[in-house]
């Protein structure tokens, strides 16, 4: 941005600081104003962060602030507001732009920031700056808490703040183009802070137990001082490992000299001894070209090997989101004097700080006194100082504080947050992924020093190691983390460098876990799965008990004789017992058929006085309808009581029964509910059984991937690549797993290469691996095609063993093949019993065949297979397949409706004590035809609501009681017919809907203005008004949400009565899993919101306006009986002829009396007027008035009419 294009305030504001004469700074009277102000502009700077860039390009910070903070550092006021506004300039591009804009325009100015913050960090390269930051930061540590003022506190943490600033800027690719052991800006930027002693200042806040309020700005600044770093690098400086060093540089350069060397040879073969200026076309025979002549090829027959027939193609773009992730961190060693520092401050902070400072942040992470996702700076310090004090000298004193199983855990359980998280969330999925692969290094380092702990001299510290390992490998969590991150991995968001470490940590544990299983002889784990368990269920009383009449009259006598003991001789009865679960889900209210179960269990195993005490208790707990006996029973009642309840055939529950793969199959139809137990046992381990864990392709594919890059990887890399390829294949018995030609195309390019000596393990290996091919070959004539796959084990199987084998051995699990004499059986059992009546037709099938065992889902499949049915859901079971009733079950049902016709809801009560289970349209329906009840609004089920005392007026009740509904019972009992009603509303115009209701709309925003909700409803009022004007302004309408932007109105819209307000307004509820606010709908035109706006009108200035009456508003506040009684007439008439109750010519005198109605009492709310028709009905009766809920319909669940 160039100086002419700033802004002219900006400028002014930059000139009063001051000037820059020779090496002295004079800085103007108003030099500390015009420092405010430019934090002031900073702070209202636009998306683009314009004013950021014009103090960039201008280089305030290199000419003026730096001198002010070396030169005037006594003026207290203007030091601190310089900070202050250092701070705010040199904060990170991430966190000025939010992310890396994807816009090229914003992405420009991203850019744009960050050069000038690459500038900030070189001017702070000097010893000067720190100089004065560490003085300063020094003076105001060497005061006591007590002394310690607030603005002190502020200063310490800006000066923080501001190295992190510096610290965290990345370093330009372009202008450092430097090589190893260069100083970079980032170098001299660390000798800065080292010269100045600021590094020493670090130390001491780490180590300080009063200073653990810094801990996570001073682990933050660790972090970003060791960014390029290699720890076992750093930790080898200087202690005669160069010669080590040396060797490994040697070798480098040994392998690239020999494949120098190959590339002469090659280029000295294709020369000729004589040029010739002609080259040539040859035919290359067997080659076919994209006809079906020969390839004609056109160049010299030196260059033979090269052709391809991609040649000369242009190379296939890669979409964005399909490349592969990019390297963001990038090692590389410093100069010497920096790395002999670094060494030193890791060294001195292992001794004194880590196990202090790192108790402290994980105290912070816990009790979430840190920002998000500060973890990864701990998990950051945990892998690289144990990676240090690894490679150093090994001592695990140091770094005791994260080497325990909680460490672990912690860090299991970030790793899969983090890769759950990646999942989920695919916009952060890069980030989400950098910071798995953080948790990786750190539990693979954990895992290292565990190791290293083994060889210690020291026998606690073997134990202690010993104790980890047995923790670790006993929990399932930790032997199933790798096998999930390999099935996780994605190349998109993992970058190389992931894929290493997991296979290293992979190597590494298996390496451990083979070793203490070898000495331990038998290893117990932890092994938990998953165990389905049907529900309990009702049986048929025939199947539950199995004592016949005659036997339970025989022992009887003896009962009888046990209970006049008891009777007589108190002494003998026992203690009261509880006749309920109080545990049990089953309410209390529902376990009466659970109490007589228990009666009848303690007389059939002769505990006569247990059942008599039984009764007792169960009489007190459920006295309603007497069931147990009255409280004034005699004991020769009792004991006739007793006998009803022994020879009583009582519905019994069967006890959970764990399900078969078969079972599963067969049942999958019915509606039972299935319940999924996590069931913990413990299990010896085999390791080779959890070694075929990692027998996938999706494994041996990722180990594929990384092995395409032996050329860069270590020795060791590709060490933990051979050996558990190796392990699959050899140990395993697998070779097959790995026949596969990307993988062949790979070794072929690995036994080519020049340098192959230096991959001596990984060129047995593929020797190995291709001769098992070969010899399989011989046998398999079928293996090269195989190759074009990748296979699992099963498919391995079969090309070891032979073709078929796989079906041999696992036939017990395979339905068996139809033939064809069976399929005609069953489309001839098909057609004779589908149109049967009264009978499943898989049931009838299922008894009619009997040559092969099939489950009733194999014959469901086949015929839709054979298009003989459409869907599997034809055959879909439902209810209980009872249709007729008995003369026993009819009396049973007319006794159970004359015990429960004065009760709330008499269905409810009928369908729980019923023993013949049947859906509750065959009891309505039963019911209709005994004529015990005239009409199925009989059977709706009562509410009685506990009224709120009333503060409307008129004496009208308040409007609490008709909103205070419950949303799934609404759901629940929602009538057909009203439903169908609800529909055709939505055709008519919304005025007919909405008149009734808008005298209701008025007394419920009364309601939410006595309770303060005021400014909702005029926002609400607003936002109506304004969809009334832009649908007039615009003449199309569409849904408008309605967004609460104030937390006043975001509450006021979860308030159940206000919500009830926007129903009666017409306004839509959010639709569930799609949207978020509630909605006014495209129906409503602008006169009918106009009209809602106007009915949420205060009620005292609508006063004068109710002195004229509006022709819109329908109805007055006490609208006459006449009207009301004929409204109800035609209401009632409608849902007749829904029904077909009521004749034609009831219909047409129906119509005459309500065209005879004026309009306006047409428009009442059928709800409403009939609430209001019973509440009247039952003041005149005296009876308590019950509101009514919205009525359940019952539909015919067994079979479609």
């Amino acid at each position: 941005m160039d100086l002419y294009m700033m802004n002219c305030e900006l400028l002014a504001t930059c000139s009063a600081l001051g000037y820059l004469e020779g090496g002295t700074y004079h800085k103007e009277p108003d030099c500390l104003e015009s420092v405010k102000d430019l934090i002031r502009y900073l702070r209202h700077e636009d998306e683009t962060r314009d004013v950021r860039q014009q103090l960039g390009a201008a280089q305030i910070l290199q000419s003026d602030l730096l001198p002010i903070l070396t030169q005037h550092r006594q003026d207290k006021p203007l030091f601190d507001a310089v900070i202050r506004l250092m701070v705010n300039l040199t904060q990170p591009a991430l966190l000025c732009f939010g992310s890396v804009p994807k816009d090229p325009g914003a992405r420009h100015h991203f850019l744009q920031v960050l050069t000038y913050l690459q500038a900030y960090k070189e001017a702070f390269a000097s010893e000067k700056a720190f100089g004065v930051l560490s003085e300063t930061l020094y003076k105001l540590l060497q005061l006591g808490w007590e002394d310690r003022q607030e603005e002190d506190n502020l200063l310490i943490e800006r000066i923080l703040l501001l190295v992190r600033n510096i610290l965290h800027v990345p370093a330009s690719l372009e202008q450092e183009k430097g090589i190893d052991d260069d100083a970079s800006v980032h170098d001299r930027l660390l000798w800065a802070i080292h010269l100045s002693g600021m590094d020493d200042l670090l130390l001491f806040l780490s180590s300080s137990s009063a200073e653990q309020q810094w801990s996570l700005h001073v682990l933050e600044i660790v972090s970003l001082m060791f960014r390029d770093q290699n720890p076992e690098q750093l930790a080898r400086v200087g202690q005669g490992h160069l010669a080590q060093e040396r060797s490994t540089d040697v070798a480098e350069l040994e392998v690239l000299r020999q494949r120098e060397m190959a590339e002469k040879r090659t280029r000295a073969l294709q020369r000729g001894n004589r040029h010739s200026r002609f080259g040539g076309s040859y035919v290359v025979q067997g080659l076919k070209s994209i006809g079906e002549r020969d390839v004609v090829f056109h160049k010299g027959l030196h260059n033979i090997q090269n052709y391809s027939s991609d040649l000369g193609k242009q190379p296939r773009k890669v979409p964005k989101r399909r490349r592969a992730a990019q390297e963001l961190s990038v090692h590389r060693r410093s100069v010497l004097n920096v790395r002999l520092f670094l060494r030193d401050f890791c060294s001195e902070f292992l001794e004194n700080c880590y196990n202090p400072l790192m108790g402290a942040v994980k105290d912070h992470l816990l009790r979430e006194k840190a920002q998000q996702h500060d973890e990864t700076y701990y998990m950051w310090a945990m892998a690289f100082f144990m990676a240090f004090n690894r490679a150093a000298a090994f001592r695990p004193g140091f770094v005791s504080e994260t080497l325990s199983v909680r460490t672990f855990h912690f860090v299991e359980q970030n790793l899969t947050n983090y890769y759950e998280m990646m999942l989920t969330d695919r916009k952060e999925a890069a980030s989400w992924a950098r910071r798995m692969h953080l948790a990786l290094k750190a539990y693979q380092e954990l895992l290292a020093t565990v190791n290293e702990m083994d060889t210690c001299p020291d026998e606690a510290v073997r134990e202690s190691s010993r104790i980890i390992k047995n923790n670790i490998f006993y929990m399932m969590e930790y032997r199933e983390l790798f096998l999930a991150l390999f099935r996780k991995f994605d190349e998109r968001y993992h970058p190389r460098s992931f894929l290493r470490d997991l296979v290293e940590t992979t190597h590494l544990f298996l390496k451990m876990l083979e070793r203490f299983c070898r000495s331990r002889g038998n290893l117990m784990v932890q092994n938990k799965r998953k165990k389905r368990k049907k529900k309990k269920k009702v049986r048929d009383q025939g199947a539950a008990f199995s004592h016949s009449p005659e036997e339970l009259e025989a022992m009887w006598p003896s009962l009888s004789d046990q209970l006049l003991q008891c009777a007589q001789d108190p002494e003998l009865s026992v203690d009261p017992i509880v006749p309920f679960d109080a545990a049990s889900e089953v309410p209390v209210e529902e376990q009466r058929v659970e109490a007589m179960v228990r009666i009848q269990d303690c007389l059939t195993a002769g505990q006569a006085p247990q059942a008599l005490a039984l009764l007792r208790s169960a009489r007190e707990v459920w006295p309603e309808g007497n069931v147990f006996g009255s409280p004034v029973i005699s004991p020769g009642e009792e004991m006739q009581l007793l006998k009803q309840i022994l020879c009583a055939p009582l519905p019994r529950q069967q006890e959970p029964v764990e399900r078969d793969a078969e079972e599963e199959e067969e049942e999958e139809e019915e509606e039972e509910e299935e319940l999924q137990v996590v069931q913990v046992s413990e299990k010896e381990f085999n390791f080779l059984d959890y070694l075929k864990r990692f027998a996938s392709s999706t494994i041996v594919r990722a180990y594929a991937l990384l092995l395409r890059s032996y050329r860069q990887n270590s020795a060791h890399t590709n060490h933990c690549i051979a050996k558990m390829l190796h392990r699959l294949a050899h140990d395993l018995g697998m070779e097959a797993l790995l026949f596969q030609l990307s993988l062949f195309c790979l070794f072929n390019q690995l036994l080519s290469d020049p340098a192959a000596a230096a991959y001596k393990e990984l060129v047995t290996f593929a020797k190995y691996i291709l001769g098992k091919f070969f010899a399989l070959a011989t046998v398999n004539q079928k293996a090269f095609v195989e190759l074009l796959f990748w296979k699992n084990t099963a498919v391995v199987r079969e090309m070891t063993q032979g073709y078929g084998s796989l079906d041999t051995g696992s036939s017990s699990h395979r339905a068996p093949v139809w033939s064809p004499e069976e399929e005609a059986q069953l489309q001839e059992l098909y057609l004779a019993h589908k149109d049967v009546e009264g009978q499943d037709v898989v049931d009838a099938i299922l008894a009619h065949l009997k040559a092969v065992p099939r489950t009733r889902k194999q014959v469901i499949s086949h015929l839709v297979r054979m298009g003989l049915a459409d869907s599997v859901k034809d055959f879909q079971r439902k209810g209980t397949q009872i249709v007729l009733w008995t003369e026993d079950q009819e009396l049973e049902l007319q006794r159970l409706f004359e015990e429960f016709q004065d009760s709330d809801d008499v269905l409810g009560h009928i369908m729980k004590n019923i023993t013949a289970k049947r859906s509750r349209a065959r009891v309505v329906d039963k019911l209709l035809a005994l004529g015990l009840v005239s009409e199925r609004k009989q059977l709706y089920k009562k509410r009685r609501k506990k009224l709120v005392p009333s503060c409307m007026q008129n004496g009208q009740e308040s409007p609490r009681d008709s909103w205070q509904e419950d949303p799934e019972e609404e759901e629940e009992h929602l009538p057909k017919g009203e439903s169908e009603d609800e529909e055709s509303e939505e055709g008519l115009p919304v005025g007919r809907v909405q008149g009734g209701s808008s005298l209701s709309a008025e007394n419920l925003g009364e309601s939410l203005r006595q309770e303060g909700l005021s400014a909702p409803l005029l926002w609400l009022q607003s936002s109506l008004i304004r969809a009334a004007n832009d649908r007039e302004e615009d003449g199309c309408s569409q849904a408008i949400p309605l967004v609460p932007l104030t937390e006043e109105n975001e509450e006021a819209m979860e308030n159940e009565q206000f919500q009830h307000l926007l129903r009666k307004l017409g306004i839509r509820p959010p639709s569930s899993g799609q949207e978020t606010f509630w909605r006014i709908p495209a129906k409503l035109n602008s006169n009918q919101l106009r009209k809602a706006a106007a009915s949420l009108s205060h009620r005292e200035d609508e006063e004068e306006r109710e002195e004229e009456p509006s022709p819109e508003v329908p109805g007055e506040q006490s609208p006459s009986e006449e009207h009301r009684a004929k409204a109800l007439r035609a209401l009632l008439s409608a849902r007749k002829r829904k029904v077909g109750l009521e004749s034609p010519e009831e219909e047409a005198t129906e119509e005459e009396e309500w065209k005879s109605v004026p309009q306006k009492r047409q428009l009442l709310d059928s709800d409403e007027e009939e609430d209001d028709e019973r509440g009247r009905q039952a003041a005149v009766s005296g009876t308590p008035r019950t509101h009514k809920k919205k009525r359940f319909q019952i539909e015919d669940e067994d079979e479609d009419d």
